[in-house]
């Protein structure tokens, strides 16, 4: 493995209990960073906590309890984060949901705003939450997850795909926003990678996605991991605003 230089850094993982935001926290460990995961499954938060603890060796490693939803939970997590670190240069929101897979006239609106609540909303009340804090340090780094599907748009995942779309367009704005300062705010759009969330889609869903990579496999964690680690460094100094595909080949733009 490559080693990205994160030493003397400290980072912030959202949904960092499992799957790729685990596999995000982990690679950040490995380059040096002092890392809090934030997580709403409080005994998966304790077991992955434990997990990278064991490998830090030097590096710090703690857990919060949050639900990026609820403004007032992230400026709370993100309060105790600093606390727990001493200052947060990264910030990784890879928090998500999938939501059902269902045609847009039957998706229900619970799940629609939920999923909104989660992947959009949540997105941006970490953003706004970490900014000031990072232009006060004079650095930052955001970055953001996406998804393919924001910018193809999946059948049958509408509010996945229009939150992921709005995630890139966030991305944009804020790169924008920021270009002037040492605050860079990038996201990667993956193709599919199998984890838990995997749970949360029909076979037919997953099938499609898979046709639709002509590399013909799906994403590994650690091939996420290994951009956002890089896009997390103080290497990633001439990019902001970006949207930086690790997708099999299935991008067309």
């Amino acid at each position: 493995m490559n080693r990205i230089d994160l030493d003397g850094r400290a980072a912030v993982v959202t949904g960092g209990a499992a799957g790729l935001g685990l596999g995000i926290a982990r690679r950040l460990v490995d380059s040096g960073a002092d890392t809090c995961i934030w997580d709403v499954n409080e005994d998966g938060l304790a077991r992955a906590v434990e997990e990278l603890s064991a490998a830090a060796g030097a590096t710090k490693v703690t857990g919060r309890v949050a639900d990026i939803s609820d403004n007032s939970a992230v400026e709370a997590a993100f309060a105790g984060s600093v606390g727990d670190l001493g200052k947060v240069d990264i910030v990784v929101n890879n928090a998500g949901i999938s939501g059902p897979n269902v045609t847009s006239w039957e998706y229900p609106i619970d799940a629609w705003d939920q999923v909104v609540d989660i992947n959009l909303s949540g997105t941006f009340y970490v953003s706004r939450t970490a900014i000031p804090h990072m232009l006060e340090n004079d650095y930052g780094r955001i970055v953001n997850v996406a998804s393919i599907a924001g910018k193809e748009g999946n059948p049958k995942a509408p509010a996945y795909s229009a939150t992921k779309a709005g995630v890139i367009g966030l991305t944009k704005a804020l790169g924008k926003e920021l270009a002037q300062t040492n605050v860079m705010v990038n996201c990667v759009t993956p193709a599919a990678v199998r984890t838990a969330i995997f749970d949360q889609m029909t076979q037919e869903h997953i099938d499609f996605m898979l046709s639709k990579i002509p590399m013909n496999r799906f994403g590994l964690v650690e091939e996420i991991a290994a951009m956002v680690a890089w896009l997390a460094s103080e290497e990633c100094s001439f990019a902001t605003g970006g949207v930086f595909d690790v997708s099999g080949g299935r991008a067309t733009y």
